[in-house]
């Protein structure tokens, strides 16, 4: 009896995790728009992969923070990020993929791998994106930029990416801005990202149990 309800807990969970990243996506940046969400929420015990031919972002902005959350055993969950801000952002070709572990009924490890912006659609526009990055590799160029900024005199004028409010970033800590940034060949590890506005030309979703589905 105790292996069904353990079962049927993990089987729930799995189910949160398989809604559509764009639905949940879109709601927040209503959220948001509405100034009905604080920037910050507790993380999901996942980080998820992303890839990327280029993106193309303005007045970006990074500084550390803490990402808090629970695991997938319900445990505190408290991992130091590195957080990206644009005004707005362009990105082509973007692959986005999640692995859930040991999902029971003999299902095994599912991967959910979301895709947008590829050929023959426009590329994904997103405006006020923040990611929260545990790693990133790719060829980055700057325009304009400061290195070594406080954290809390980043801009904090309308449209203009500074600290989410309620986060734990030390507003006296390290951070860099740039007037623009262009990011080509981008993998990375995420926590979460929100944004504003979120626009998916030629959205592809997919579940498989191939852990080569992944973005990389």
């Amino acid at each position: 009896m105790s292996s069904q309800v353990r079962g049927g807990t993990r089987w729930k969970r799995f189910a949160l995790v398989m809604v559509p990243s764009v639905a949940a996506t879109a709601a927040v940046g209503i959220g948001l728009a509405q100034g009905a969400l604080a920037a910050s929420f507790s993380v999901s015990g996942q980080e998820f992969k992303v890839k990327a031919t280029e993106l193309e972002g303005w007045d970006f902005v990074q500084y550390g923070n803490v990402a808090s959350g629970k695991t997938l055993e319900g445990k505190d969950l408290n991992e130091p990020v590195a957080v990206s801000g644009f005004s707005k952002a362009y990105i082509t070709n973007m692959c986005q993929s999640v692995v859930t572990p040991k999902v029971p009924f003999g299902i095994g490890n599912v991967v959910l791998r979301l895709e947008a912006g590829g050929k023959g659609h426009d590329r994904v526009f997103a405006k006020s994106l923040y990611l929260d990055v545990s790693e990133l590799d790719a060829d980055a160029e700057f325009k304009n930029i400061d290195i070594g900024v406080a954290a809390g005199s980043l801009p904090k004028s309308e449209g203009k990416p500074g600290i989410q409010p309620k986060t734990q970033a030390n507003p006296y800590g390290f951070s860099q801005r740039a007037e623009k940034a262009l990011l080509k060949n981008v993998e990375q590890k995420a926590w979460a990202t929100t944004a504003g506005t979120f626009n998916l030309s030629g959205l592809k979703l997919r579940l498989s149990r191939d852990l080569d589905q992944e973005c990389y």
